[in-house]
């Protein structure tokens, strides 16, 4: 379940939501090969490419400490 803030996968840098220590964010991005465009299914919640391209989805969950950035979703032996 995600909760507010939500924040786009997209924007310039030094504008929009401000990181700050404390905030658990899920980094959601989607790949797909030949374009930039999603449409949303009948049901509200499946999400494809505009053009049937193949798409891959995949999500980390990090946490904003006062040291910087922690994926929690990678394995301990790979964390800093």
């Amino acid at each position: 379940m995600s909760q507010d803030p939500q924040i786009a996968n997209t924007g310039r840098p030094g504008r929009g939501y401000t990181l700050r220590p404390g905030l658990l964010l899920a980094l959601k991005p989607w790949f797909m090969s030949d374009t930039a465009e999603l449409v949303t299914d009948a049901d509200g919640w499946t999400l494809r490419s505009a053009t049937g391209c193949r798409t891959a989805h995949s999500e980390h969950t990090i946490a904003v400490t006062e040291d910087g950035a922690e994926i929690l979703t990678l394995p301990q032996s790979s964390r800093r």
